[in-house]
């Protein structure tokens, strides 16, 4: 555990070291609060309501997460301190888990930063809570398998921006899966709805939507939880082979 707090410790600090990782939560903040209020309509809503911020996060997320974790495994490889950290007493599954967690809270404080949203409508009205609490914590989780993907993506490669284009690759297509324009072209090339539904439910999509309604179900929980563990497994299996 120690060593996975040094390790953690050294990752998540190591972000604010650098002035692109101020960038990148200061664009995030924008492009969210901007695209709720000006493509999103949100004051025309007439709502105390962030389901527009809600629905746009996950495509957000596609360039916010890929961003944050191309450089996970990818940077240590290209300048080979790789190799020196696991010289130190820690395996290579806690490495994993330590850099994950780093970059998770990091992503973590960037949604945060938009908690300005929610103060805003309480004070233009009178928002239903539950929804707003629900989908935030759904939020921080879709931002977590999200993070699991582009960890493994960067496992397999050297380059940052190459782990960049297939961490954005894999998220897109995993997320489109459970997309509902995807479901009805699926329909329409005759598959039949129980293998629709199944490719659908594998996505984040339908699990962040039910948190983002006000529902926090066990499922949904445990379908993040083990879908990021199985991405993190995989991922530890890459880096010891």
């Amino acid at each position: 555990m120690n060593a996975i707090q040094q390790v953690f410790k050294r990752e998540f600090f190591g972000y604010f070291r650098s002035p692109v990782a101020y960038v990148v939560m200061v664009v995030f903040v924008i492009a969210s609060i901007g695209l709720t209020w000006f493509p999103g309509n949100f004051f025309d809503s007439d709502q105390a309501s962030l389901a527009i911020l809600f629905t746009f996060f996950p495509w957000i997320f596609l360039l916010l997460v890929p961003a944050v974790g191309m450089r996970l495994w990818a940077e240590e490889k290209r300048s080979g301190t790789w190799e020196l950290l696991f010289t130190l007493p820690i395996s290579v599954t806690e490495a994993v888990i330590a850099k994950f967690l780093a970059g998770w809270a990091f992503i973590s404080i960037a949604i945060l930063c938009t908690l300005t949203m929610p103060i805003t409508i309480s004070i233009l009205g009178d928002p239903d809570w539950g929804p707003i609490i629900s989908g935030y914590i759904g939020s921080i989780l879709i931002a977590g398998a999200y993070l699991s993907v582009c960890s493994l993506a960067s496992s397999l490669t050297k380059n940052q921006v190459v782990s960049f284009v297939i961490g954005v690759i894999l998220c897109m297509t995993i997320l489109l899966m459970g997309w509902g324009q995807a479901s009805q072209l699926l329909y329409s090339i005759g598959l039949a709805r129980e293998i629709v539904e199944g490719i659908a439910n594998f996505s984040f999509l339908p699990h962040y939507q039910t948190m983002t309604d006000g529902l926090i179900a066990l499922k949904d929980i445990a379908y993040f939880i083990l879908f990021g563990g199985f991405c993190l497994l995989t991922n530890v299996l890459i880096l010891e082979r």
